[in-house]
């Protein structure tokens, strides 16, 4: 009599769809600029996700940097037939005197959430604000404020001369303190995902290496200089008056620089809005 065999069915073949695709160097990526869905339509996996939020904006008035949107990263997050909302967090907008920097808005990806990006210190006594990267401090000796542990980190402080002020904290490292008579600049955002950017163009380039999440540059009043914005889409600290804080890069949750204000509807940087990319091994 003949022996059955017992067959075991083949698991279901891994498809998903949504954002923008690319594969390269045997990975597939989703890169999301806006907020949308990632669906799944056949089988399960464990995908990596870089998610990070928008970046604060810098302060309105002899001002700190704006902060990085907060940038988390999960290296296993089990995904099966579904839809997962993907929501990118805009960049905070744009200030005006007398407040501190607007803060950028979270990212999500299902459970997966990253802070917005902290904005920098006004004149004493507007403080910076927290966020996935903390604000500069601004005019007066403001000091910079935290970031989120695990996404981003603190702004640098200002100073009583000249009106320099601190950068805003970066991914990779913390914002700078005023220089001198110069606005300090903006800490570096991570370049620890720079295959992710090269795969697909995102982030900012640096001579090959990519970086997300740069802190804003610190004002001054000490015309015409400028404080360098940090890698990863940070924008350029201003000083003089009447001169608008440079605005950070978009998708790349940089924050926007500060400014010294003054002069009419001067206003600080604003932040970057902020990615989302999951990547898989094909």
């Amino acid at each position: 009599m003949p022996i059955l065999g017992i067959f075991a069915s083949a698991p279901a073949p891994f498809s998903a769809s949504g954002g923008t695709e690319v594969t390269s160097g045997g990975f597939k990526y989703h890169k999301f600029t806006s907020s949308g869905s990632f669906v799944v339509s056949s089988g399960s996996k464990n995908v990596e996700v870089l998610c990070i939020a928008g970046g604060g904006a810098g302060g309105g008035d002899l001002s700190g940097g704006g902060g990085a949107g907060g940038l988390k990263y999960n290296s296993s997050f089990a995904v099966t037939n579904g839809t997962y909302t993907v929501t990118i967090g805009a960049g905070g907008a744009a200030t005006s005197l007398g407040s501190s920097g607007n803060l950028g808005s979270n990212s999500s990806f299902s459970t997966i959430t990253a802070t917005g990006g902290g904005g920098g210190s006004d004149a004493s006594p507007v403080s910076a604000t927290v966020g996935g990267s903390g604000g500069g401090g601004g005019y007066n000796a403001q000091t910079g404020a935290a970031g989120t542990s695990g996404e981003g980190n603190a702004g640098g402080n200002g100073s009583t001369a000249n009106a320099a002020c601190g950068g805003g904290g970066g991914a990779g490292v913390a914002g700078s303190n005023n220089s001198g008579a110069n606005g300090g600049p903006g800490g570096n955002g991570s370049s620890s995902y720079s295959t992710w950017g090269s795969a697909t163009t995102s982030g900012e380039n640096v001579s090959g290496t990519y970086y997300y999440a740069g802190g804003g540059g610190g004002g001054a009043n000490n015309f015409p200089a400028t404080s360098v914005g940090g890698y990863g889409g940070g924008g350029i600290g201003t000083a003089g008056l009447g001169v608008n804080g440079g605005n950070a890069t978009a998708n790349t949750g940089g924050g926007g620089g500060g400014t010294r204000g003054g002069g009419g509807a001067t206003v600080s940087g604003a932040g970057g809005s902020g990615i989302i990319i999951v990547r898989y091994a094909v």
